[in-house]
């Protein structure tokens, strides 16, 4: 098995693409090791040291590690580890996403906005985004603002509040004059 990393926007994210699936139609953010009980594979990357988070996208997979740690040595450890992990056959995830996001009622006019909001954040953004190893998912909307969730790479990188203001904001305030402000959760 031959696993190809990338650099991310984000100097403490690297993405590891293992070549088979990760998690097919659905993505998980791990930031500490008791959230990854459900996901044998993260809770074994957690055993790394410095790691701070684990994201997994449909093909691959990004870790975040502390801003003191250097990847010339973690690198190798976590190598092994999901290259371990993928000659067991053990499931990435032991059951569905163990998170699930609360639910908001919306009126009948606010949820057509919603809607809106969703359909260009799955079809224009998240497939740009999963590129540079992250996710960005809707999280909720009020008062004209749009509050997003930034997941794997996007989570903590340099440029991810100018790609909230400079791209996301923009774009969604063109499409739909309802916006006013984008804002990370």
């Amino acid at each position: 098995m031959f696993i190809q990393t990338e650099s991310t926007p984000n100097p403490n994210t690297l993405k590891f693409l293992p070549g088979k699936p990760v998690l097919s139609d659905d993505t998980a953010f791990f930031t500490n090791a008791n959230e990854a009980e459900a996901s044998p594979l993260a809770s074994a990357i957690f055993t790394t040291p410095h790691v701070r988070a684990v994201f997994f996208g449909s093909d691959f997979i990004t870790i975040t590690k502390s801003e003191d740690a250097d990847w010339a040595l973690l690198k190798p450890a976590l190598l092994t580890t999901i290259m371990e992990h993928y000659v067991t056959g053990a499931p990435v995830m032991e059951s569905a996403n163990v998170k699930s996001a609360e639910a908001i009622s919306y009126s009948d006019e606010e949820q057509q906005i919603v809607d809106q909001i969703k359909e260009l954040i799955e079809s224009r953004v998240r497939p740009a985004v999963a590129q540079d190893g992250g996710d960005i998912i809707f999280h909720s909307f009020k008062d004209g603002v749009v509050h997003l969730e930034m997941h794997g790479a996007c989570s903590g990188c340099p440029s991810s509040a100018v790609t909230l203001k400079s791209g996301i904001e923009n774009m969604l305030k063109h499409y739909i004059p309802e916006v006013i402000a984008v804002e990370p959760v």
